[in-house]
């Protein structure tokens, strides 16, 4: 009875243990990744193709890199222009594991790599900024600068088995405590143009001013200039017109002179020192003849 009862347990410990030592048999490889067979710690099997493979168990190790294209964000370092100024950096680069074996060998892990990219990168930064001014890093230079840093880099890195695809800059910034003296100065600089624009500006209004009374007094003078044109042959007209009416009518047009000189000088309580027989009475005479 002991017998019969122990022997369902050992077909279990056995189906466990065929089981464990199967699936340390077996290993898989992603159609993302690339591996490697290591024996005692040395590789057997290089740059392991996606696939079901088989491994000695307790022996044989396989080890998986990422063969996707990554990325690497450094931390924003300080380097030094060609004109000795400070300049704080923001870097990223694309990378990719090329080759799993020299990658084991010389940087192990992920980690490893991506400290070798860091110190490499960064070196070749450092080095091709320090030959160029802020204004050609900044603007007019900066896609070859970093095409030249990525070239020197991708050489160095290609013995780790890295390939590097791309270096770019994110973002450059002044160190703080250059940002106040810079921004004072750009300060500075900024009043005394808006100063500049400010006399230029009165200057310009000036003369401005100045064309427009010369306009205004041309003008000005050209409309007098007509007007008393036009008054002259509005005079020479009157004269004509009074001149044919005194030929055509004397009697009457002295008598219209006359009542305009009674109004002119009667109505604002003129006094007149005059004679009786003076002609400017003639016709208030004749009204009071025709009265009697």
């Amino acid at each position: 009875m002991a017998q019969i009862k122990s022997s369902p347990l050992a077909i279990v410990v056995v189906l466990v243990l065929l089981l464990l030592g199967i699936s340390q048999s077996v290993y898989t490889v992603d159609q993302t990744e690339r591996g490697l067979l290591l024996q005692m710690g040395d590789p057997v099997t290089a740059n392991v193709a996606p696939g079901l493979h088989f491994k000695i168990p307790l022996i044989q190790k396989a080890v998986t890199y990422d063969h996707r294209i990554l990325e690497y964000d450094a931390q924003p370092k300080e380097v030094v222009t060609k004109e000795k100024k400070a300049l704080v950096v923001d870097n990223y680069a694309r990378w990719r594991i090329e080759d799993p074996l020299t990658f084991y060998r010389t940087a192990r892990s992920v980690d490893g790599g991506l400290s070798r990219l860091n110190d490499i990168v960064y070196s070749q930064l450092r080095v091709a900024l320090g030959k160029h001014t802020l204004n050609e890093i900044v603007t007019t230079k900066r896609n070859k600068i970093m095409q030249n840093v990525a070239l020197q880099a991708k050489k160095e890195l290609g013995q780790f088995g890295i390939e590097l695809l791309d270096v770019r800059i994110k973002r450059t910034d002044l160190p703080e405590e250059n940002q106040k003296a810079i921004f004072e100065r750009m300060r500075s600089e900024r009043q005394q143009q808006a100063r500049q624009y400010r006399s230029e500006g009165r200057e310009k209004a000036e003369e401005i001013r100045a064309e427009a009374e010369k306009k205004r007094s041309i003008m000005l003078s050209e409309a007098r200039r007509k007007a008393q044109s036009l008054r002259g042959e509005g005079d020479a007209k009157a004269t004509a017109v009074y001149a044919a009416s005194y030929s055509k009518a004397p009697e009457f047009y002295a008598f219209t002179r006359s009542m305009e000189l009674y109004r002119q000088s009667l109505s604002n309580r003129t006094n007149l020192l005059l004679t009786p027989k003076s002609d400017l009475f003639r016709y208030f005479r004749s009204m009071e003849g025709q009265k009697k």
